[in-house]
């Protein structure tokens, strides 16, 4: 059916009540492009209806190098996104009733990371998923309105994505870009290094709310003791920070960076978009951001390498509680990522239990080791590494013991970084500490739980996201506001699509790690939409750990011998 079609079918809509609207599902060929409506809301006040539109390659024009490899593929469909996302939010307008007139672009945010907004074809064809607000008064069709929306505003949103409509200079940004970063990233391992940090980054966001680039921020400059350099396809020789494998503190005053370079490295496991000023710090794919988290649900966590002994005989080697203290769930998210194998663990004094990073000399003096059950992290930070390779940064700056364990010190004045390594370690000389080390056992890793298929909530309508920081499912909530690498709620939409398919292969007797395995390479191999029934544009691509992280939170969980 052709577009004149489409035209007559909504002029006989008119007036009708709103459920009429699903005669338009189909596929309609426009003079350039092919329009796809595949969903159609069931009132204006529901979930914006699904569309996506097709450009062939010969009218998208998009030159070869543009999509020439994965990583330049990933930042031209980030390119798009953007670009239909401001397309769509200059055509939307108000057109009646709820939802009536929206016409919406999941684009990317500060971070660079694969979408179902926009696919690009091996050939250079485009499709671009979209969600329209189709327009009523009341519950009663606006034909006229719609037509002006389907006809005119989706027509003028697939000219935007033409080569000759395009803004070049920002296209080649951000291709070149996401694949400098992910070049960097692959580097990291043969340096030594779990992260880098470029010269002239830009780290301190507007706000707490605002993730976008301080205005007037001090841009950051590696000292030449810390600095390396190294060269990127695109961007050549770049100079920066890397902070090697081991344990590194970063120290110094309130207030000057300390938390905001953790804050880097942390969503350094994603690209970002050209101007965000982190573009070109980057981490360990696999570093996983660690804090206390009072109150989670924790399910057959062995904490034993941390927590031992508790009162009334409670067992730490499979500790289940759905209420877990500041303490026992920070054992609990460093065993769990562990679990999902992370090698890099990002930890900030400010969001840490206190008891469970330090116990000083005094404290030891004052309350006997077989009285406390914690072994503290102090104590167990160099064998993580030592014995396993799990490196840790660790934002300090009251906790002096700590200067004794580490590889290289950083110091934060004024947002600039300074190699005060030497000097902590003549601090350590001239001030030997008497705190006695309170690991009494060798470090196990945790292995792979199984859970019980009654663990998952029977509900036709599966998981579903609200917003960022939460999965319904059924008649539970899963908490994900402590989960910080979480950056946007495109990935929660993912994640709780994830979730039905990871609770099938718990199912079929699969362990945490493995079902986890399985879901990426299904994702890695057919794409996100291989998690939804229908081609959906509000999906981003999200890490092992944090759908590990998801399930961990699920209330209902339980393990496989209970």
């Amino acid at each position: 059916m052709d577009a004149k079609s489409l035209a007559q079918k909504i002029k006989r809509l008119d007036g009708r009540g709103y459920g009429a609207y699903k005669e338009l599902k189909g596929v309609y060929q426009f003079d350039t492009f092919k329009l796809f409506i595949d969903k159609v809301q069931a009132d204006p006040f529901a979930s914006p209806s699904l569309f996506r539109l097709w450009l062939p390659a010969e009218v998208a024009c998009l030159p070869a190098w543009t999509f020439a490899n994965r990583e330049r593929k990933t930042g031209l469909e980030n390119f798009l996104a953007h670009t239909a996302a401001v397309k769509a939010r200059a055509l939307a307008k108000h057109r009646g009733t709820g939802k009536s007139g929206q016409l919406i672009v999941h684009g990317p945010g500060q971070e660079m990371i694969p979408l179902t907004a926009v696919e690009v074809t091996g050939d250079g064809a485009v499709e671009l998923r979209f969600f329209v607000g189709l327009p009523a008064a009341g519950r009663r069709i606006l034909a006229r309105q719609a037509q002006e929306l389907i006809l005119e505003d989706i027509p003028a949103l697939a000219r935007s994505l033409c080569y000759p409509n395009l803004d070049h200079a920002l296209l080649k940004n951000f291709v070149e870009t996401n694949e400098d970063a992910s070049f960097l990233r692959q580097k990291l391992g043969d340096l030594g290094l779990i992260a880098f940090v470029a010269d002239g980054s830009i780290l301190p966001r507007a706000s707490g709310v605002d993730p976008r680039p301080a205005k007037e921020a001090v841009p950051f400059e590696a000292p030449a003791s810390l600095a390396l350099e190294i060269e990127l396809p695109n961007r050549g020789r770049v100079r920066g920070l890397g902070i090697r494998k081991g344990v590194t503190l970063i120290t110094g005053g309130g207030f000057h960076g300390k938390s905001t370079l953790l804050k880097a490295l942390e969503v350094g496991v994603y690209n970002h978009v050209p101007g965000d000023g982190r573009e070109l710090v980057v981490s360990d794919a696999s570093a996983v951001k660690i804090r206390a988290e009072d109150g989670r649900q924790v399910t057959s966590v062995n904490i034993s390498p941390f927590i031992t002994h508790l009162p009334f005989g409670k067992d730490t080697t499979s500790f289940s509680t759905p209420c877990a203290s500041g303490s026992t769930s920070q054992a609990a998210n460093i065993m769990e990522a562990l679990e999902i194998g992370a090698k890099v663990l990002l930890i900030d004094e400010d969001t840490s239990a206190t008891n469970f990073m330090i116990r000083d000399a005094r404290m030891q003096a004052l309350i006997a080791k077989e009285k406390e059950p914690i072994t503290p992290y102090l104590d167990r930070v160099r064998e993580l590494f030592e014995r396993f390779g799990v490196s840790t940064v660790l934002v300090v700056g009251g906790s002096g013991d700590y200067l004794e364990v580490a590889d290289t010190v950083i110091a934060m004045d004024h947002y600039l970084p300074r190699d005060v390594t030497q000097k902590a370690r003549e601090i350590v000389a001239s001030f030997p500490t008497q705190r006695k080390v309170e690991a009494s056992r060798p470090f196990v890793l945790p292995e792979s739980r199984k859970f019980a298929p009654e663990s998952f909530p029977r509900d036709r309508k599966g998981p579903r996201a609200k917003g960022r920081e939460t999965i319904l499912w059924g008649r539970e909530k899963i908490d994900l506001s402590a989960v910080e690498q979480i950056v946007c709620p495109e990935q929660t939409n993912a994640l709780a699509r994830a979730l039905e398919r990871l609770a099938t292969e718990i199912e079929k007797g699969a362990s945490l790690r493995e079902a986890v395995e399985n879901i990426q390479h299904q994702v890695e191999t057919e794409g996100l939409l291989s998690l939804c029934r229908l081609p959906r544009g509000d999906l981003a691509a999200f890490r092992p750990h944090e759908l590990a992280a998801a399930l961990n939170r699920l209330r209902s969980l339980k393990p496989k011998d209970a």
